[in-house]
């Protein structure tokens, strides 16, 4: 990492962490567990949000090539399934559990790398894969809060996020810009929830959600829209400001803040062995982070 310039990683860092804090906050302990609204919500804000921005200036956008968008919209649809299902799995999983089983996604990328498109994959890569997903495969016998639909629903979470790497590096020779992707993922999540809440129940089963009046709640939900938004130019800043292995170290630093300052504020259960696979995840993800670093 830039020593002289930590601050654009510690600003990333603090809006992953209060990002993760408010949403858990937000799905768990009010319960607003509408995932097509409460994603709906963070889109819209984040669309606004960023179309704003690039009226003014700020932040460019060039998504005027059809084909470009049209060769982008599967990765949109993943990515409305990362939000859903994500969404739905915090909601009933600690922050802990949430990033082992999000992190088994590598899992996905290395297979499809090393069976597919045949890359060479350095030993610290595999070895990441391996621990990854002993963890991810060990936790749910251990884990003494068990929820088997929170793991379900984590289980579609990392099958997305997997495919959305290997689609994101399949198009990188024709990709848009990090922020045009942003915009478009913007814009097809928020219609296509909008149009999701009707059949899933969601907007009328949140009439009678009982803080639905209240301040809490609605600062919340508005923290959480600007927040999202924020997280996402700071990991963009991030991302094209450093080197890939460094920026894969500062978001394995601020998954371990997160992780940690959530077993502090919400009702977490620990026993030695769902901490042994807490730390053969971060073990994999810190070999992962070492991959990228020695291969750049």
């Amino acid at each position: 990492m830039h020593a002289k310039r930590p601050f654009p990683g510690l600003t990333f860092c603090a809006f992953y962490l209060a990002t993760y804090l408010t949403n858990k906050y937000v799905l768990s302990v009010l319960k607003f567990t509408y995932p097509t609204l409460f994603q709906g919500w963070q889109t819209l804000i984040g669309g606004l949000l960023l179309h704003i921005s690039w009226k003014l200036g700020w932040v460019e956008i060039n998504s005027n090539s059809r084909a470009k968008v049209l060769a982008w919209l599967p990765s949109s649809m993943l990515f409305v399934g990362i939000i859903y299902a994500g969404s739905r799995a915090l909601s009933r999983l600690s922050i802990p559990v949430f990033f082992t089983l999000h992190n088994a996604s590598e899992v996905i990328v290395y297979l499809y790398q090393k069976c597919i498109s045949k890359e060479l994959t350095s030993p610290a890569k595999v070895w990441s894969s391996v621990f990854l997903l002993v963890a991810a495969g060990c936790l749910p016998f251990y884990d003494s809060q068990f929820d088997p639909v929170g793991y379900f629903w984590a289980a579609i979470h990392l099958f997305c996020v997997g495919s959305y790497k290997i689609l994101h590096k399949a198009q990188k020779s024709s990709m848009l810009s990090d922020i045009d992707q942003q915009y478009l993922n913007y814009i097809f999540s928020m219609v296509l929830l909008a149009f999701a809440s009707h059949p899933t129940g969601d907007l009328f089963r949140a009439l009678e959600f009982p803080f639905l009046y209240f301040y809490r709640f609605h600062t919340s939900c508005c923290a959480s829209g600007f927040l999202g938004f924020f997280l996402m130019l700071s990991s963009v800043k991030l991302k094209n400001n450093m080197a890939p292995g460094q920026h894969t170290t500062w978001i394995f630093f601020a998954k371990v803040m997160t992780a940690g300052f959530s077993v502090l504020l919400f009702d977490t259960v620990l026993d030695i062995a769902m901490v042994a696979c807490f730390l053969l995840g971060g073990i994999g993800e810190a070999l992962l982070v070492y991959s990228e670093r020695t291969s750049t």
